[in-house]
């Protein structure tokens, strides 16, 4: 796992305009809807257990995820 995290932020600090697809899997009421709208909107917001899937396009200085 250690050497995908490594790849993840070479790639963060890496080329200009890069995009990547980051997929967050885990197990019911663990955070992943939060974690995806911190990312998205930049602040913690309340939710209610997601019935299917999100998904977000989030730009972080250079990257687009």
């Amino acid at each position: 796992m250690g050497f995908y995290l490594s790849k993840f932020w070479q790639k963060m600090s890496g080329q200009k305009d890069e995009q990547v697809k980051v997929v967050i899997v885990g197990m019911a009421n663990s955070g992943k809807t939060t974690i995806l709208y911190k990312l998205s909107l930049g602040e913690v917001i309340v939710t209610q257990p997601t019935i299917g899937s999100n998904v977000e396009e989030v730009q972080h200085e250079n990257l687009k995820m």
